[in-house]
């Protein structure tokens, strides 16, 4: 749960840098506000909004790179959930089957029963024996 809540602030924060860094505005933009573009009648002041967004990119920036690390040393630690992959289901069904018929084996044994063998449950051959070229009719 933990893993999952840091991942999606994560995803949030990174968001969120992506949108400051496209709304501050490049070193050649500067050169305008020296010469009256009114640059100074902006909410945060003539250089105000650049050092606020900044310090506000600078700050997401190291929160990004602590729950990177957080992240890592979470998944690094992180106990495999039993039979993550198709591969694992598929081994662990064949281990329990084989359990099984084991332990139906042995019982069956100390039942005093028969073990069925490998052509249990295959039907029994029919009595009747095959056909030979003799008893085909040669096609016309």
């Amino acid at each position: 749960m933990l893993y999952a809540g840091l991942l999606v602030l994560h995803t949030l924060i990174a968001i969120s840098i992506i949108a400051l860094v496209l709304l501050q505005q490049g070193k050649g933009a500067s050169m305008g506000a020296a010469f009256g573009s009114g640059a100074s009648a902006t909410v945060f002041g003539a250089r105000g909004s650049a050092s606020f967004l900044t310090k506000l990119t600078t700050g997401l920036a190291i929160v990004f790179f602590a729950n990177c690390l957080v992240l890592a040393y979470l998944s690094s630690h992180r106990q495999p959930a039993e039979g993550s992959s198709i591969v694992e289901q598929y081994e662990q069904k064949r281990a329990l089957e084989q359990k099984d018929n084991a332990a139906i084996q042995t019982r069956l044994q100390e039942l005093g029963g028969d073990v069925p063998g490998e052509g249990f449950g295959v039907a029994p051959a029919s009595n009747t024996a095959p056909a030979t070229p003799a008893d085909v009719p040669p096609a016309q």
